[in-house]
């Protein structure tokens, strides 16, 4: 891993972006005490992403933790994937017309968790032994796809928020029913780009003896401020 920039925003947080074996990401923390380490979930695209994802962070830093969070393949500058690109537009046409989607998810979404999934815990191999972070890590937000194998194979992610505002391939709902850490899983009632019977049956699925599900009425964008501090709340119940 090599920082590429290093500077404190306006309230003392400090931000540094690095790249990881050439995939960008970026590096929050407060003071010089270790804290546990939150690894930020996006639907990908650094830059469009960026005042999300630092207001994110300032609540996590504000609650105790460090943050920390990875592009995603085929986002931002890294290379597109012409097979992604397609997927993706069948799903969006595959919604729109009311027809069935699972193939659409499974070619969008199985290779973008093959290949994320050990991208992250790769950047947890590289943040965990800095003198300002430690464990026990967890993970919050999209793609919930990601989130779920992260915390089925990943045994340093103790407790995960997971949004669940995208679709995910029928195959994992299997896998969800091996995950056991503590979930709090976050739906949008009025999703206009998620099923959300298809969220309700994977939040059944999930094995982990303590799981919450907080719906709130709105669209995919619509997630309430006090949303945010309710899952900053759990991850200090368990992580802190």
């Amino acid at each position: 891993m090599r920082f590429t920039s290093d500077r404190r925003l306006d309230d003392g947080v400090r931000e540094r972006d690095f790249t990881l074996d050439g995939v960008p990401g970026v590096l929050w923390t407060s003071g010089s005490a270790p804290a546990p380490l939150i690894l930020l979930g996006h639907p990908g695209g650094l830059g469009a992403m960026y005042p999300r994802l630092v207001g994110r962070a300032r609540g996590a830093l504000a609650a105790g933790f460090a943050a920390a969070t990875l592009e995603l393949p085929g986002c931002g500058d890294r290379p597109r994937s012409a097979a992604a690109d397609e997927a993706r537009a069948d799903l969006r046409r595959a919604v729109a017309a009311g027809e069935p989607v699972d193939d659409a998810v499974d070619r969008l979404v199985l290779p973008l968790v093959e290949e994320a999934v050990p991208e992250w815990r790769a950047l947890l191999d590289a943040l965990l032994p800095l003198p300002e972070v430690r464990g026990p890590a967890g993970y919050a937000g999209g793609v919930i796809a990601i989130g779920l194998r992260l915390a089925l194979v990943e045994p340093r992610i103790a407790a995960a928020v997971l949004f669940a505002g995208s679709f995910v391939p029928r195959a994992m709902v299997e896998e969800a029913r091996r995950v056991t850490v503590p979930l709090h899983v976050l739906l949008q009632w009025d999703d206009e780009g998620n099923d959300r019977q298809r969220s309700l049956d994977l939040f059944d699925a999930f094995g982990s003896a303590e799981k919450t599900l907080h719906a709130n009425t709105g669209g995919h964008t619509g997630v309430p401020a006090f949303a945010g501090e309710a899952a900053n709340a759990f991850l200090a119940r368990h992580l802190l």
